[in-house]
């Protein structure tokens, strides 16, 4: 009977082993782009549970995007922009307890500074869920195919189509995020489950 229970036991362990080694080495998988309607915002596409992008948000709709769960705001219009209301967001955005970023991102003129510094707060610990936008998602959805290909180390084509499916439409930003991504790799970091 002793030796039928610690064979049971080492059984057990083996699988479990097994099962966790399965896990840890099993490639991220991507999460399906769904479209949403939120009264304020335009274009809203959501990943999952992990980010959405959108397009033009009124600082009224911010409090909705915190009902839904998000923790951080990531604008990257420009306060110069016609129609951007970056004061009015951050407002919106400190008195519905969210967390509140502007990274002006130039469509014509993109900077790695302004990548960098948001690939800086996407990682940052207590970051996510996050909604990113712009004023129609083209540069959100092209921060979010940077962000999938330097971080998250998916292929240029797997990034591309999620980033397409976000809204990414500019052949321009495509081309800056790919350069971006071969010229900034991030060193291969074990996944944490």
């Amino acid at each position: 009977m002793k030796f039928s229970s610690r064979l049971a036991a080492f059984v057990f362990a083996a699988a479990v082993a097994i099962l966790c080694t399965a896990i840890l080495a099993a490639p991220a998988s991507a999460q399906q782009v769904t479209a949403g309607n939120v009264q304020g915002v335009t274009h809203f596409r959501r990943v999952g549970t992990t980010i959405a992008c959108g397009g033009a948000t009124t600082p009224a709709a911010v409090a909705r995007i915190r009902k839904m769960g998000f923790v951080a705001d990531i604008n990257f219009r420009r306060p110069t922009e016609p129609g951007a209301n970056v004061e009015g967001e951050a407002a919106a955005a400190k008195a519905a307890g969210l967390r509140y970023y502007n990274i002006p991102f130039d469509h014509e003129h993109p900077s790695d500074a302004a990548v960098d510094k948001f690939l800086a707060v996407i990682t940052a610990p207590g970051n996510q869920p996050a909604y990113i936008h712009c004023s129609r998602g083209n540069r959100a959805s092209t921060m979010w195919f940077i962000k999938r290909m330097v971080v998250d180390h998916w292929s240029e084509e797997r990034a591309f189509k999620e980033a397409t499916a976000l809204g990414m439409t500019s052949p321009a930003l495509k081309k800056f995020a790919i350069e971006y991504a071969r010229t900034h790799k991030a060193p291969s970091r074990q996944r944490v489950m």
